[in-house]
């Protein structure tokens, strides 16, 4: 049966990131680690066969932020040509998420040989919490600056943040998109026999850590104050799916097990190819 899925994936490693500031509005690029480990994260999780399907991949949720772009860009999901709709940043450009080029114009590496169709939508639903006067902040400052002023300890999913965003806010804009989700590309697709669905069902989110940790709160109903303690690394990639192949029973999935019809035909293609180079 088919049980579509949401991706989620956290923006690369930032200057910010790695010191521990709180980085809502702030447009500040990856590192060149951090594009690495990205470009690695693609080679290793896209492609057919692997965690990521390309052409599997209905929508595209982006943020506004440069850093959340540079992540899809090196991603390397074959978006088709035109399919990004800003002009690709940094040194490595890219004139699709799978074609990438040095400076100088020569190839880096090939894209996946299929890509995807899907739609890059680049929306505020997915932004970074704003976090008002705690933008460039670290937690340690935050508790500083609170117990001199004699506040209590801060907690972001039950606070929010003063001059920014309060988690009802917070909840009212991932509920809605997340019933775009379901109504658009799931709602088509779920608990119909494999094979019988001929339209991409999966979803990509590439935002940032507290709105993904958020979102996938909200994926399985839990109020924004009591989120369960998630954690997202910066890179990393985490995924929603549903139980029982029902649209309501939302889940988070912790792991899933690998393709064995892919791996069974890979494996009787290389024995294939070495029969062959016996005989020649």
């Amino acid at each position: 049966m088919t049980t579509p899925r949401v991706f989620i994936l956290r923006h690369g490693e930032t200057e910010w990131s790695l010191n521990g500031r709180h980085t809502g509005t702030s447009d500040i690029p990856l590192t060149p680690n951090g594009e690495k480990r990205i470009l690695a994260t693609g080679r290793a999780l896209v492609g057919e066969g692997r965690l990521i399907i390309p052409r599997n991949l209905a929508h595209i949720y982006v943020s506004p932020r440069k850093r959340a772009q540079r992540t899809l860009e090196l991603l390397g999901l074959g978006c088709k040509p035109g399919g990004i709709p800003w002009q690709a940043h940094g040194e490595l450009a890219a004139t699709n998420c799978g074609e990438k080029t040095t400076e100088k114009g020569g190839s880096v590496e090939a894209g996946h040989a299929e890509g995807t169709e899907a739609v890059v939508e680049v929306t505020e639903a997915v932004r970074e919490w704003d976090y008002g006067e705690y933008e460039g902040v670290t937690s340690k400052e935050i508790a500083e600056r609170r117990r001199e002023a004699g506040e209590g300890q801060w907690d972001i999913w039950r606070d929010g943040c003063p001059g920014g965003e309060s988690p009802a806010q917070i909840t009212a804009r991932l509920d809605a998109l997340i019933a775009d989700i379901r109504s658009r590309f799931h709602s088509h697709a779920i608990g119909k026999p494999k094979g019988s669905v001929k339209e991409p069902y999966d979803v990509l989110v590439v935002a940032h850590g507290h709105i993904l940790r958020a979102f996938a709160g909200r994926w399985i109903a839990k109020n924004i104050a009591d989120n369960p303690s998630l954690i997202l690394d910066a890179g990393g990639v985490g995924t929603l799916s549903y139980e029982h192949h029902s649209l309501d029973e939302p889940a988070i999935l912790l792991g899933g097990a690998f393709m064995s019809d892919v791996v069974e035909s890979a494996k009787e293609e290389g024995e294939k190819d070495g029969e062959g180079k016996a005989g020649s």
